[in-house]
This record gives C-alpha cells, structure tokens and sequence, in this order.
C-alpha cells in the first residue's frame, strides 16, 4: 500500500522535525511547508492525503489557507488538522467555520493526534 502524503503546514522548525519523525514512525511521507502561501502552494501542487495546518503563519494564517482549500472543488475532501496553540472557543469555532475537519491544541499529545490522523486517513 503506497504511503500516505501529509503536508505539516508550520513555521516552527524543531515542531515541523518532531512531528515528521512521528509521522514517519507511522509509514507517512511528509511533506512541509514553514509559511502560509507555501503551505497553499504546495497543497495544490501535491494534493497530501491530509493537512496538518498551523494557525499563525508568516505570509498567510492558517483560516484563510482552510478556506481556500475547503471551498474550491479540487481540494476540499482533503482532510485539515487545525494545530495551534490558540485555545479560545472563538478560534475552534471559526475553524469549524472555515472546514476544518480537526482542531488540536498546542502543546499536544501526540497519541490523540495520531489517533485523528487515522481516523481522518481511513474515511
């Protein structure tokens, strides 16, 4: 069975190595992107079987990177993990309102993502 493509969205170097090393314990390809016109760019060049997107982005944030995606026909069945450190209700609610199919918090635990990145990749 072919790897599954993810694309890390997140301008945090040391966050991008550790969570490619997780996902890469799992049998994924990882794909990254450190700002936000990158992370869009390089989602509909390569069509990832899943996003993992940072909400606080140079260039462009994660919501408007979502909205994109989720509402142009090419791409909007690609499953979106929001990852941010931003914990207001507000900030999940306008996730949800952008498509988000996931919204997970920084710091993380690392088996309650991995877990909704099965989840997500079986659907």
């Amino acid at each position: 069975m072919p790897k599954k493509r993810i694309l890390l969205v997140e301008d945090e170097a040391d966050m991008t190595y550790a969570l490619t090393l997780q996902l890469e314990a799992i049998d994924c390809e990882v794909l990254s992107a450190s700002d936000g016109q990158a992370g869009l760019d390089m989602a509909r060049k390569e069509k990832p079987d899943l996003i993992i997107l940072d909400l606080m982005l140079p260039k462009m944030d994660g919501y408007k990177i979502c909205r994109m995606l989720k509402f142009d026909e090419r791409y909007k069945k690609i499953p979106i993990i929001m990852f941010t450190a931003r914990v207001q209700d507000q900030d999940k609610k306008l996730g949800q309102e952008v498509g988000a199919d996931a919204y997970i918090t920084k710091p993380f635990d690392s088996k309650a993502l991995l877990d909704k990145i099965s989840a997500l990749l079986k659907k």
